[in-house]
């Protein structure tokens, strides 16, 4: 089973990455529908995922595994802010066999909670393949603006592609959490 629970979400636990997770990721990282929306295309092996989990110790970026139940079903992380600019990025992988449950929705809005509310954050972004549509419509469904488009920046089965940027500011955050109805720790301050 996967690490503590750090923050949990409507349907999703975000548990910290533990060495019990290393075949989990290996499998997830090489799967070729993963692949094919983040456009990897090196494997990687056994060993070196099992040094990318041990480098989460000393590592700046903050990564989660997304569990339902416990039980894991994806990745989401958040890489060192900008200092200056307040601004982070976020990724996420949900496994093939969890897609269309809610998972990927649920852990971004999750982990943009923490951004904005507990590391005060200004901005979370994102990049999303012109060819993986269902990234696209995450990122839209928890308030992400389409803020650009990155010319032919990316190559996925074998063509260039276009990399859509998604950015979120965190006072689009409140206004979408409080539309959402869901409270925020702002509001039980009150």
């Amino acid at each position: 089973m996967p690490g503590a629970v750090f923050l949990e979400g409507d349907l999703v636990e975000l548990r910290t990455v533990d060495e019990s997770d290393v075949e989990f990721l290996h499998q997830l990282v090489n799967d070729p529908r993963v692949r094919r929306g983040i456009a990897a295309v090196d494997p990687v092996t056994h060993a070196q995922e099992r040094e990318w989990v041990d480098s989460r110790v000393d590592g700046d970026d903050i990564d989660f595994v997304i569990c339902d139940d416990g039980d894991p079903v994806g990745t989401i992380g958040l890489k060192p802010p900008n200092i200056t600019t307040g601004a982070s990025e976020v990724g996420y992988i949900v496994a093939p066999d969890d897609w269309d449950n809610g998972y990927a929705t649920d852990a971004l809005r999750t982990i943009c909670g923490y951004a904005f509310e507990e590391r005060r954050l200004h901005k979370v972004y994102a990049n999303a393949y012109e060819t993986n549509p269902a990234s696209c419509r995450v990122l839209e469904n928890v308030g992400f603006e389409k803020e650009g488009v990155h010319r032919d920046r990316g190559f996925v089965g074998g063509e260039h592609v276009d990399v859509l940027r998604y950015g979120l500011l965190a006072h689009e955050w409140q206004h979408t959490a409080d539309e959402s109805g869901r409270e925020t720790d702002r509001d039980s301050w009150i």
